[in-house]
């Protein structure tokens, strides 16, 4: 049984909602929801039966390659649209989730940009999803503010903050409290829809508009896609076409193969690539998970200096400052780490290196994940970029073949690097079934995608029965010994009191579930997404 919402095409909340959020959830915007839901949804869900037939091409030991039909594309001389004025300069961008307090301080933190994330580091709870849109309707309106009693202190904003973009969730993942004639949403046009529903018109009042990043794109027609509903959007809503503005997330193995065709699809929406490393590292695992002998060592040791992912990386820049559009860097996850000025230290350091690589090598700008790391990404990028951006760096010195993009890696498996990856993934899902999607984990700041890589290079280790640095084949046998001992860690340090009121019980039967599983699951927040 559902709660009916008086909509023209019949838009239902599940039993499960107990705030209806009256404010975001108008009877228009709900209107204008079921129209994106009605002319986009079925088109979404044959993109992503397009992306499971590509798959099974993947498990007969194929890699990508280059489209043969969109090769005129890729040869022909053409640019994307001008950038607007308020995102020429775009040299730090710091990301978080949508919730009150980020929202406030990362739009103070001195970025150029802020991307509120409805992603990989959201928990896709109700409550964080509807509360989300709320908060950035007040900051769009300069009324955001917080009270925090307990602490004494009092958030707003600054005179002066950062551009703001929102990231949607992606496509393959539906909004369950929303559905039409029994059909979930999709979490994509859900949060696309209620944003440029509710902002569009204060957003364009204040000299801006609304701005996007679009995740885990796999092929140019899904590229298009999203350019067809901007398009409907902005005749919906009575504005210019070319008004709404996109960043792509590079963050697939198979959309390196497809950086022109992707940025043509959208070439008057457009204004930049991302490279989403962790992500990447994840596709690029996920997608050759059954080509015999394809073994990826510990996480660690993937960095960006790796061939394939510098190959990514120059490529990602060249075009996209062929076709006039900005070549955005990589994410720093580290953050300051407390009562150790040495280790502080050292972490600031490889964040320096990081940057000076990034803008040396002609990114136009790079991510932080905490406002601790925007000086430190900042100097290095004034050091090297003193225009707003390098679009004028053509890098036409880069060649990159379909082979340099798939080059297996060189490197260990190690012990430490099995345990790792079972701590990390068990603590992140943990709080992620709690709601939290971005988790300071081992002065990191973990999301979704990085511990993706975790659960899915253990189950390509036991897979293949890998063998470890030290010679031992890590069977079932080994993961079963290594399991339980770190899970035995986790209930000493929580306390066997207290592991009742956590969710560690929970994430610990999904993690082993996903690793042991035979059959590969696409993403674990699918799984996860039903017990929150």
């Amino acid at each position: 049984m559902e709660t009916s919402v008086t909509t023209q095409q019949s838009i239902k909340l599940s039993t499960s909602v107990n705030n209806v959020y009256p404010e975001i959830l108008t009877e228009n915007a709900l209107i204008f929801l079921s129209a994106l839901h009605e002319k986009f949804n079925s088109s979404r869900l044959d993109l992503l039966k397009r992306r499971e037939k590509q798959q099974s091409v993947f498990d007969t030991g194929k890699f990508p390659s280059f489209p043969v039909e969109t090769k005129d594309i890729r040869e022909s001389e053409w640019t994307a649209a001008p950038i607007p004025e308020d995102l020429l300069d775009r040299r730090v961008e710091i990301t978080g989730p949508v919730d009150r307090k980020m929202v406030i301080n990362a739009l103070n933190s001195g970025a150029k940009t802020f991307m509120a994330d409805f992603e990989d580091s959201n928990a896709p709870s109700w409550s964080n999803n509807m509360e989300g849109q709320i908060n950035l309707r007040d900051a769009n309106a300069k009324t955001i503010e917080l009270v925090d009693e307990a602490r004494g202190k009092h958030y707003k904003l600054n005179k002066e903050t950062s551009v703001l973009l929102v990231r949607p969730r992606g496509l393959h993942l539906n909004e369950r409290h929303l559905l039409v004639d029994n059909e979930e949403m999709s979490g994509s046009l859900v949060d696309f829809g209620l944003y440029v529903f509710h902002n569009t018109k204060t957003l364009m009042e204040n000299g801006s508009a609304p701005y996007f990043y679009l995740p885990k794109l796999e092929h140019y027609l899904e590229a298009r896609w999203w350019n067809e509903v901007f398009e409907f959007a902005q005749a919906y809503l009575g504005v210019p076409q070319g008004t709404f503005k996109a960043t792509l997330l590079i963050e697939t193995i198979t959309a390196s193969f497809q950086l022109d065709e992707f940025i043509y699809e959208l070439k008057d929406n457009i204004v930049g690539l991302n490279c989403g490393r962790w992500d990447y590292i994840f596709s690029y695992i996920k997608k050759f998970r059954n080509h015999d002998g394809f073994v990826v060592p510990n996480r660690d040791q993937v960095t960006m200096t790796t061939p394939f992912m510098a190959a990514y990386s120059n490529l990602v820049i060249q075009r996209c400052h062929k076709r006039g559009i900005h070549a955005m860097g990589g994410m720093a996850a580290q953050i300051p780490i407390k009562n150790n000025p040495e280790a502080n230290k050292s972490a600031l350091e490889k964040v320096r290196l990081d940057k000076e690589r990034e803008a040396k090598n002609g990114h136009d700008g790079t991510w932080v994940a905490h406002p601790a790391l925007v000086e430190v990404a900042m100097k290095e990028f004034d050091k090297y970029m003193p225009t707003p951006n390098q679009i004028f760096k053509k890098r036409e010195d880069v060649t990159v073949t379909e082979a340099d993009l798939v080059e297996l890696p060189q490197g260990t498996i190690t012990e430490a690097g099995v345990r790792k990856n079972i701590n990390v993934g068990i603590l992140y899902m943990e709080a992620w079934l709690r709601g939290f999607g971005a988790v300071a984990l081992y002065n990191l700041m973990e999301d979704a995608a990085t511990a993706e890589i975790s659960r899915t290079q253990v189950w390509q280790w036991l897979k293949n029965e890998a063998f470890l640095e030290d010679g031992r084949q890590f069977n079932r046998e080994l993961f079963d010994e290594i399991f339980d001992d770190e899970v035995e860690k986790i209930i000493r340090e929580v306390g066997e009191g207290k592991i009742k009121d956590t969710k560690f019980c929970d994430a610990i039967n999904l993690f082993k579930k996903l690793v042991t599983q035979e059959k590969f699951e696409e993403f674990l927040t699918l799984s996860a997404y039903r017990q929150i």
